[in-house]
């Protein structure tokens, strides 16, 4: 399982999704440009320490992207409000790979061509859309669980 990013405008939703997949044993792929100057200074605020604990690997481009995919096993998978299949009843695989769009345009149309499958947060009517990294949380959460890997107890 992976966590991927595509273009994300803001730096603390990218500190804390590092965080999450630092605590949840995820690696992070960042789909660069970001809408912020990277600096793991700014990032780091939300990341806390936790930045330490995370592989994260950035891609300075879309294209750059896809060609380190082709190393990548799993499916694309794509989180978008313009999904009909709602998260809860997609059949995750370990080797998803769950990419979030921009917080404030999504992804174009190319990215939800890539993708193998795309899915939804269900929500009230007339509401847009969660944070960033709540979604990440919710499907990753979700994926975790189907697939039986949730790490163990640290204690």
């Amino acid at each position: 399982m992976r966590l991927a990013l595509y273009q994300p405008d803001i730096a603390p939703n990218v500190g804390t999704i590092i965080r999450l997949a630092a605590c949840m044993g995820v690696p992070v792929e960042l789909i660069e440009p970001c809408g912020f100057p990277f600096d793991k200074r700014i990032v780091r605020r939300a990341a806390l320490d936790y930045f330490d604990h995370v592989t994260l690997t950035r891609h300075p481009s879309w294209s750059a992207f896809l060609a380190a995919r082709a190393a990548m096993p799993g499916r694309l998978v794509l989180l978008t409000t313009k999904a009909d299949q709602a998260y809860q009843s997609f059949r995750f695989r370990r080797s998803d790979i769950l990419l979030a769009g921009r917080e404030s345009a999504g992804t174009p149309m190319e990215v939800h061509e890539a993708a193998e499958a795309r899915i939804r947060i269900r929500m009230r009517r007339g509401l847009r859309s969660l944070n960033v990294a709540v979604a990440c949380a919710m499907v990753l959460g979700e994926a975790l669980r189907q697939t039986g890997q949730f790490p163990g107890d640290q204690a």
